[in-house]
């Protein structure tokens, strides 16, 4: 209710976290009697561990989840590149090793795979939350507390003020990712989701295993993993969505409903990084 200009609650309940509907403090009050914990997964594959991983990692600090305990574990090809930051009191670093691939879009799809493999062994019981981000942004905000729920998504900064009707969901009705007329709540960018442990497991499990089915058929979401995501919050409705604060392109315009930026996209150089490293 105190913010006018936006929607701020979902048809079945679920709060959408703008600037000005939380209260830093009470939050604060609230999670200060739990034991916390919280991951951050992030990907640095080929090119784009020495592009953008430094700078993700280094804003985190200032900004993720200030004053609590967190584990970052950053999914690479080249662990020992992985640069080495002075990190605050009860922060820490980890690496895993994943391979790189052939094609950018099957390090998209496999990304579910391997988050589901990992969550399976030692991160679910480091963490309580964990969210998992794309390397190419950076923190220009606070992301805090307010963000914490059973399962997190991100309102897709070009797409939040459309109709469902011309955002880019799968239409083709051969792929697991298929999202008819009239399905579809918001469309979800998958550069930031999370939540407890185990929902987010089973959001990676269901995603991959999506792939693939696509794969038996021969065909190939139109977003890869972002389509299977959709589809995958159409039918198990997030407990919270974060707004385009938390994830900001600011080649767009700052609308009023924009009142800060929390994380932003880094320049994108896809013909460059995208090429097999």
């Amino acid at each position: 209710r105190s913010r006018q200009d936006v929607l701020t609650c979902t048809p079945w309940g679920s709060p959408i976290v703008w600037e000005g509907t939380f209260d830093p403090e009470i939050l604060r009050q609230e999670y200060g009697r739990r034991n916390l914990t919280i991951g951050l997964t992030v990907f640095a594959v080929g090119r784009y561990l020495e592009k953008y991983l430094e700078q993700f990692l280094e804003t985190a600090e200032e900004h993720f989840m200030v004053g609590w305990r967190v584990i970052y574990y950053v999914f690479t090809d080249r662990p020992g590149a992985v640069p080495r930051l002075g990190l605050a009191p009860g922060r820490q670093l980890q690496t895993r090793m994943v391979e790189n691939q052939k094609r950018w879009q099957d390090i998209s799809m496999m990304r579910m795979h391997w988050l589901s493999q990992a969550l399976d062994t030692a991160i679910c019981r480091e963490v309580q939350y964990v969210f998992c981000m794309d390397v190419d942004q950076f923190f220009v905000g606070a992301f805090g507390l307010e963000a914490l729920a059973e399962s997190v998504t991100l309102l897709h900064s070009y797409f939040y003020r459309w109709t469902r009707s011309y955002v880019p969901y799968d239409r083709n009705p051969r792929s697991a990712a298929f999202l008819g007329p009239g399905e579809g709540d918001f469309y979800y960018h998958a550069a930031v989701f999370g939540g407890l442990c185990p929902r987010v497991k089973n959001l990676t499990e269901s995603c991959f295993q999506a792939v693939l089915q696509d794969k038996r058929q021969g065909v190939e979401a139109r977003w890869q993993e972002e389509s299977h995501l959709n589809k995958y919050f159409w039918q198990h409705k997030p407990a919270k969505i974060l707004s385009p604060e938390y994830c900001w392109d600011q080649a767009i315009r700052r609308r009023g409903d924009i009142r800060v930026a929390r994380l932003v996209w880094a320049e994108k150089q896809y013909r460059r990084l995208r090429q097999a490293a």
